[in-house]
């Protein structure tokens, strides 16, 4: 591994030495399974491929330079997964078992955990979906459990710079009451189209209004949105949006910088008030905006060429948590244990 260039790794798929699987029969979890190939055997009749029976989650694991290796928050991404699976009626898999899974991969695969200070992180992607035969609308009876890891850098080419982003009132994420609120594909198949043409249109992601009166801001892209306004960290809420774990872990540390932190529904004219901006989520931590233009109404809100300094001490504290680098107070880290 030391002819690697862990400077070269996008957010893309590199085939690792293992997976973990694990596989649901007769009303129970089986024992986890490794293997070096990456392919699955899916029924070619599996709610999966049918009816969107599926889910994922998205984690990563870091090397500090004590040389430690610490996952972030993987107790929370087990309780997403649960969430997800309730939503769309798949079976549970246990917090004990999740964890397992997730932490076996990571030491088989010990040799790709790109080296503190690279650049990279490795990503960790668990996937659960049905894989039993049914061709009538209703629940499958069996399910398959994955987890994959791989090296990775930057979501966002560009890094921690702003960029611009775009609102398109023709095209929706996810619906009031729907599963906007469960990380499952469905919603990122939805907002495809959007983010092709915001892509071709130079725009790193779609700035998603709610899909009922096209009035609240939802979703950033394929992360939660944020703005700051005064000494307020201020972030949608929706019944609509999914609850990034790494939001989560921003209001808190903004709290613990004495911020006022607002969890509230945020009209699109709002824009205009805040400092600063960014999208954030486990691939990129915080991306931060430059300008978010209404297409439909010819807006321009601009938050500025350079990152704000709040959204810079946000990112460099939790980054640090993860690192080791900064005290982690409210042990959010996993140390794995080789």
């Amino acid at each position: 591994m030391e002819n690697i260039d862990w400077s070269k790794f996008g957010f893309g798929y590199t085939k690792t030495d293992y997976n973990v699987r694990c596989n649901y029969r007769d009303g129970k979890w089986g024992e986890l399974e490794v293997s070096s190939s990456d392919q699955v055997n899916v029924h070619i009749a599996a709610t999966g491929l049918h009816y969107g029976q599926q889910a994922f989650e998205g984690l990563k694991a870091f090397k500090g330079p004590d040389g430690k290796v610490r996952v972030f928050r993987i107790d929370e991404n087990g309780k997403r997964l649960q969430n997800s699976s309730n939503g769309i009626m798949m079976a549970e898999m246990p917090l004990e078992l999740f964890e397992e899974a997730v932490v076996k991969a990571i030491k088989l695969n010990e040799r790709w955990i790109p080296p503190y200070e690279s650049g990279a992180s490795l990503y960790i992607r668990p996937v659960l979906f049905g894989n039993g035969a049914q061709v009538g609308v209703s629940p499958a009876a069996e399910y398959t459990f994955a987890v994959f890891v791989m090296p990775v850098g930057p979501y966002f080419k560009e890094g921690f710079k702003p960029t611009d982003y775009v609102v398109y009132r023709e095209y929706d994420r996810a619906a009031p009451q729907g599963t906007g609120t469960i990380k499952v594909g469905g919603n990122y198949a939805a907002s495809l189209r959007g983010g092709s043409r915001a892509h071709d249109e130079g725009f790193s992601a779609v700035l998603f209004l709610d899909a009922k009166e096209k009035k609240y801001i939802d979703e950033c892209g394929p992360a939660n949105f944020f703005g700051i306004k005064n000494n307020s960290y201020v972030t949608p809420k929706s019944n609509s949006i999914l609850p990034s774990i790494t939001n989560k872990s921003l209001c808190q540390i903004a709290e613990d910088m004495g911020m006022t932190v607002e969890r509230r529904p945020i009209e699109v004219t709002e824009l205009a008030d805040f400092t600063e901006a960014g999208a954030c989520g486990t691939a990129a931590v915080i991306s931060p905006i430059r300008k978010i233009v209404d297409a439909d109404n010819n807006i321009d809100y601009f938050f500025g060429d350079e990152a704000g300094k709040t959204s810079f001490k946000l990112y460099e504290t939790l980054r640090g948590i993860q690192y080791g680098t900064v005290e982690d107070k409210h042990n959010w880290n996993t140390i794995i244990e080789f």
